[in-house]
């Protein structure tokens, strides 16, 4: 078989890249727009055991009309490109599975807007998927697809997608382990280089993961309960063994989550103690200037009477008083340190 030649960004229908598996799995041919739309169209054309898949980019207003003219797709596939609510799902919809799956975008930086949807309808001989901005997982299939990775059926490229999502979160699981380890290190050696702020910008953007890539788990009980007649029992058995895995990373995900938060406390306990000793040395220094300022109050005023006014040692005399009231306030604070 020749090498599958595909190039990467969609053509004026929409489609970024197609591909038509033979009986035994592999990728056998690249389609185009045009191929796909004459595939679709023809079922005579269609051998025993093949299907493709035909991924387009939505941000092409042409995509959604190119799909509502040759895909004959579920009309819940429409309704979830629209509907506010992305959680991570997968449905039974007209004996076709509707999923929405969350993933990130290439070079994700800890940032929320790093995260999108993707879009997926798979039947037994079509499956298509459909997304706005180049995600991670999805051209981590494209590639193993590539290289020649066969796929038993579409369902088996759905739960591919999976596990390559789970894979993705890993990454970012160990990126974000690595960056707590640091913090953490500097913060034990009492060099606190970073906020409470920065800890808290990751930490919200590993909640919004959680929230998004966590599949409903009613809508996956429903669909493990009762698969459509076409999907074969061991795809249900890879399936919910790919969304069990996908369990323990997020495990994983919410177990740093509540690390990131104790680093969060010890920060806040750090700068508490750190500002309750600025507070007390700024309260010595206040009780000990007390007496000089209480003393050079009473001297400045201008009125009669000041005394040692004309008095030769006067100034020495003065000095002396507020030393020995300095020295007296100094004794209290430091008898009061010591009963802390």
């Amino acid at each position: 078989m020749q090498p599958i030649q595909v190039s990467y960004g969609s053509d004026p229908s929409g489609l970024v890249w197609g591909f038509r598996f033979g009986p035994d799995g592999a990728a056998a041919e690249a389609l185009d727009s045009v191929e796909a739309k004459a595939w679709m169209g023809d079922r005579a054309r269609r051998g025993r055991g093949e299907f493709v898949w035909l991924h387009f980019n939505l941000s092409n207003a042409a995509s959604e009309k190119w799909l509502k003219s040759h895909a004959r797709l579920a009309d819940e596939f429409y309704e979830t490109l629209h509907q506010g609510s992305r959680s991570t799902r997968i449905e039974l919809a007209d004996d076709t599975l509707i999923a929405v799956v969350n993933d990130v975008l290439h070079g994700f930086s800890f940032e929320a807007s790093d995260i999108s949807t993707l879009w997926i309808s798979v039947a037994r001989d079509v499956v298509i998927s459909a997304r706005r901005t180049p995600l991670q997982a999805v051209e981590r299939l494209r590639r193993a697809v590539l290289q020649g990775e066969a796929f038993g059926s579409s369902v088996e490229l759905l739960t591919h997608l999976l596990r390559d999502q789970a894979d993705v979160l890993v990454e970012i699981v160990r990126k974000a382990v690595t960056r707590v380890d640091e913090i953490e290190d500097t913060l034990l050696a009492g060099r606190m280089r970073h906020k409470r702020e920065d800890l808290g910008a990751m930490r919200r953007v590993l909640v919004r993961l959680q929230r998004l890539l966590a599949p409903e788990p009613a809508a996956l009980f429903r669909l493990l309960q009762r698969p459509p007649a076409w999907m074969a029992e061991q795809d249900t058995q890879e399936l919910r063994q790919s969304t069990e895995e996908f369990a323990v990373v997020l495990s994983d995900l919410s177990s740093l989550q509540e690390r990131i938060k104790l680093l969060q406390e010890e920060i806040a306990a750090r700068v508490n103690e750190e500002n309750g000793r600025s507070l007390f040395v700024l309260t010595i220094v206040t009780v000990l200037a007390l007496p000089i300022n209480i003393i050079a109050g009473l001297l400045g005023m201008n009125v009669g009477g000041v005394p040692l006014s004309g008095h030769g040692s006067g100034f020495w005399i003065i000095a002396a008083i507020v030393l020995t009231f300095t020295a007296g306030a100094g004794a209290v604070v430091l008898r009061l340190q010591r009963k802390r």
